[in-house]
């Protein structure tokens, strides 16, 4: 007996020492390879309120060493889970830390950093105003301003968190952040975007305030539907940029021309709500998906747009090492002012499958228009059976099923006609069918619907979405009715109506046929039940201005069926 007993706790001893050594194993190279969940590593994006920053420092290890590790003890420093060469170091990884303290906890001898420069010189000597100062130097260059007096630490100078973002144009839209001027001062290869540090200064502002959209006034909402931005971590290579003429040009940086392009549309149409089509991020060209984000986010953000996003088959690709899942990628975005964008429900399949309520005008509580957001995956499940892209789930479609009912009695109090539209990113096997009418656009490439038909049309028709807009298929951008009867116009059933976006973005590809980039709007009137879509081009001449194919969808709050079809 007492020989069998001494075997079982030999047993568990050699357990237990198997267990530590395997996560020894693999937490040292999780240091290196990042092999655990996104949800594992601490998310820079959460910034607890109430502490403020005593020290920063950066630390370098060897990529080829696995026992080599940038990580300093965590009891007293926090690491930024970005490598700052972007995992494209030869040899070399590096990674800042921020040690921070609770403003209560702070002894006598801790100090606040009130000030961070980046730089090879010394900012207390020579620089205007700081010659009383005494800057302490950190690796690559990085000098901070750290003070012993204790009121500084609930002051506006206080530096209460900081994060690092990539590229020459790197923004930061957050409320109370700034970016350096000057990039850390690695030695990295010119390949790899410059890591930049953004901090904020004094206490973490008011939580985000609920935005509530509103039908305007005049009894008109305006939504500006962008597809495909393909943003990268700086400001990346344009693909199939011509001029008036269809020529290709040079090399150009797409993102700058992307956002500029946006941002007139912006100023001239002045939307009501921006609705991010999928594909926001180039997965490929963003190791640093955070920045992409905040690029077309700041746009939004400045101009107090409100904004909803879902996601396409690119914003999560890239290496495993870097890339940002959908759950991380959304989880930043229902953070940012402005934003709209939800999770939506865990146990149903994707990230962002939720709905937004348009209301009346003030001081009704009244839903007029009610938008709806499902996840349309990536890429198939089962390429050998059905090729090409993913589809809509059943439990998704039960979801939407479900919601959608669910919120009739509470439409029904709208005085008016209430309207349900509907965004996707790839489109549903719908777009494709012979026989469409086909208005509104061009059929420039072939549809990449999904080769399996989950019904989600059937659903969206069934509880009288008027609407659903997609992107994906960059040059196409069309509007769609599923092949109708000679007695369709008289039905109370018809649509929806599936209109592509076109894409918008300077990182994706085009180039079929002289296409110029280009963004979906969608004019609602309330007072008449009315939808109005056209595109606005990025290209050329008296183009510019015009409403490009405009057509009525939508009239009384009815499907309208074109005469000529």
């Amino acid at each position: 007996m007492t020989r069998r007993i001494a075997s079982q706790v030999r047993t568990i001893s050699q357990l237990g020492a198997l267990l530590v050594t395997a996560l020894l194993f693999v937490f040292l190279v999780d240091t290196r390879y990042r092999l655990l969940p996104q949800s594992i590593h601490t998310a820079n994006f959460l910034h607890h309120p109430g502490l403020v920053v005593t020290d920063v420092t950066l630390t370098t290890c060897s990529s080829i060493n696995p026992l080599s590790s940038c990580r300093l003890d965590p009891t007293l420093w926090h690491r930024i889970e970005k490598d700052l060469y972007l995992h494209s170091g030869w040899i070399s990884s590096a990674y800042l830390h921020v040690q921070r303290k609770k403003e209560e906890e702070l002894t006598d001898d801790d100090k606040v950093v009130v000030g961070l420069r980046i730089g090879r010189l010394d900012p207390g000597v020579g620089e205007k105003g700081q010659q009383q100062e005494r800057w302490e130097s950190r690796p690559a260059n990085i000098w901070l301003l750290r003070s012993s007096k204790k009121k500084e630490s609930d002051s506006n100078r206080a530096v209460t968190a900081v994060d690092v973002l990539f590229g020459a144009d790197a923004v930061d839209p957050r409320p109370g952040w700034s970016v350096t001027q000057t990039p850390l001062l690695l030695d990295a290869s010119s390949r790899i975007q410059a890591a930049r540090i953004t901090i904020r200064h004094g206490p973490l502002k008011a939580d985000k305030k609920d935005v509530v959209p509103r039908i305007r006034k005049d009894g008109k909402f305006k939504i500006l539907q962008l597809s495909d931005l393909h943003l990268s971590t700086g400001t990346g290579a344009c693909r199939d940029a011509i001029d008036a003429n269809g020529d290709i040009k040079g090399n150009c940086e797409a993102d700058p021309r992307t956002l500029e392009f946006v941002e007139r549309i912006l100023d001239e149409e002045a939307p009501d709500l921006v609705v991010l089509g999928g594909d926001q991020v180039n997965g490929d060209t963003a190791p640093d998906a955070q920045s992409a984000i905040f690029k077309f986010a700041d746009l939004l953000i400045s101009r107090s747009i409100p904004y909803a996003a879902i996601f396409g088959n690119h914003d999560d690709e890239g290496p495993k090492a870097s890339r940002l899942s959908r759950e991380a990628q959304m989880s930043l975005l229902s953070t940012l002012p402005y934003s709209l964008s939800k999770p939506g429900p865990e146990n149903i399949d994707g990230v962002g499958n939720y709905y937004v309520e348009v209301l009346a005008q003030a001081p009704s509580q009244n839903s007029a228009i009610t938008l709806y957001f499902l996840d349309s995956h990536s890429y198939s499940p089962d390429e050998a059976t059905y090729r090409g892209y993913d589809w809509v789930k059943p439990n998704q479609i039960q979801w939407f099923t479900e919601t959608a009912q669910g919120l009739k009695a509470q439409h029904a109090k709208y005085t008016h006609i209430h309207l349900d539209m509907a965004f996707i990113h790839i489109p549903l096997p719908e777009f494709a069918m012979q026989g469409n009418v086909v208005a509104g656009g061009a059929w420039r490439e072939p549809s990449t619907a999904p080769g399996f038909n989950s019904g989600f049309y059937k659903a969206l028709k069934d509880q009288g979405v008027v609407s659903v807009g997609c992107g994906h298929d960059h040059v196409n951008d069309y509007c769609a009715l599923t092949p109708q009867s000679k007695d369709a116009a008289k039905s109370e059933n018809v649509g929806p109506w599936m209109c592509y976006a076109g894409g918008s973005g300077f990182g994706g590809y085009a180039g079929y046929g002289g296409f110029h980039r280009r963004v979906r709007v969608w004019d609602v009137d309330m007072n008449s039940g009315r939808i109005v879509t056209w595109k606005r081009v990025e290209c050329c001449g008296d183009d510019l201005k015009k409403r490009i194919d405009e057509l009525l969808i939508v009239d009384g709050g009815r499907v309208v069926v074109p005469q000529d079809s």
